[in-house]
C-alpha cells in the first residue's frame, strides 16, 4: 500500500515567519495537530506541532498577564520552535514503512513531498487508522473469528473451505506471527453480517473443527 493512496492531500502549511499564535489558531480551527513549514517555493523546511507550541508557551505559573502572553506568542515565529529538516515521505513509499518510522520515532505525522521537495500531502496516525478500518473490513460490521494455526503452508485452506461449505462470505483475512520461526500464527477472518441463528451455528461449527480462540462482533457506530 502506497502513501499516495492514503495521505491527506489538502494539507495546510505555514512559512517560517508566521507567528506562533497564528499557527496555533490554524491548528485549533482545523482540528489538526501539526503543520508542515515551507519556504516561498513550497519546499519543506520544517514541521511545527501543537506540542511544540505548548512547550514554547509560558507555564501556568507565569507572572505574565493575558495581554503580555498574547503579545509574546504573536511576536514569536514558527521558525524559532519548529523541527528543522523533519522526517518526510514520498508518495511511492509504503504505508507500512512510514508507520514503522512513526512508531520508532514516536511522532504522529509525516509530511509527503514530491520529487522537487515540495509538500504535496501529509500522512498521520488518523490516516493509518482509516487504512486499518479498510483492510480489516471493520466498517462492514459482521463478526471476526480468530484462529491459532500451525505456521506452515496449507493450514489456512481447510478453514476457508469450511466457511464456503457453511455458505458465508468473508470480508477480510489477516494473519500475524511473532517471528518467521514461530511455530504458530494467528488468522483473523471477518465475515459479512449474519442473522443471529446463522451466526451462532457458524461459530459453533468452526469452534468444533478448528482452534478458534475467540470471536467478536463489530462495534455499532450508530
Amino acid at each position: 500500500m502506497l502513501v499516495q493512496e492514503w495521505m491527506t492531500q489538502k494539507v495546510l502549511t505555514v512559512t517560517p515567519e508566521v507567528s506562533v499564535m497564528k499557527a496555533s489558531r490554524m491548528m485549533k480551527d482545523n482540528r489538526i495537530r501539526r503543520l508542515p513549514v515551507v519556504d516561498d517555493n513550497g519546499k519543506l523546511v520544517g514541521i511545527v506541532s501543537d506540542r511544540d507550541i505548548k512547550d514554547a508557551s509560558p507555564s501556568k505559573a507565569t507572572t505574565l498577564d493575558m495581554h503580555e502572553l498574547y503579545y509574546l506568542l504573536s511576536e514569536m515565529k514558527v521558525k524559532e520552535i519548529m523541527t528543522k529538516n523533519p522526517e518526510k515521505a514520498a508518495k511511492d513509499d509504503s504505508v507500512e514503512g512510514i508507520a514503522r518510522l512513526m512508531v520508532t520515532k514516536r511522532f504522529g505525522g509525516v509530511p509527503v513531498v514530491d520529487e522537487e521537495g515540495k509538500v504535496c500531502g501529509i500522512i498521520t496516525d488518523s490516516d493509518i487508522f482509516k487504512l486499518l478500518l479498510n483492510i480489516t473490513g471493520a466498517e462492514s460490521g459482521g463478526i471476526q473469528l480468530a484462529f491459532e494455526i500451525a505456521n506452515k503452508p496449507g493450514t489456512l485452506r481447510p478453514i476457508m473451505d469450511a466457511l464456503r461449505e457453511l455458505e458465508v462470505s468473508t470480508v477480510s483475512v489477516l494473519t500475524s506471527q511473532n517471528s518467521q520461526d514461530a511455530p504458530s500464527r494467528r488468522v483473523y477472518i471477518r465475515l459479512r453480517p449474519l442473522e443471529p441463528a446463522k451466526r451462532d451455528a457458524v461459530i459453533g461449527s468452526m469452534g468444533q473443527r478448528f482452534p478458534l480462540i475467540y470471536w467478536e462482533k463489530g462495534i455499532s457506530m450508530e
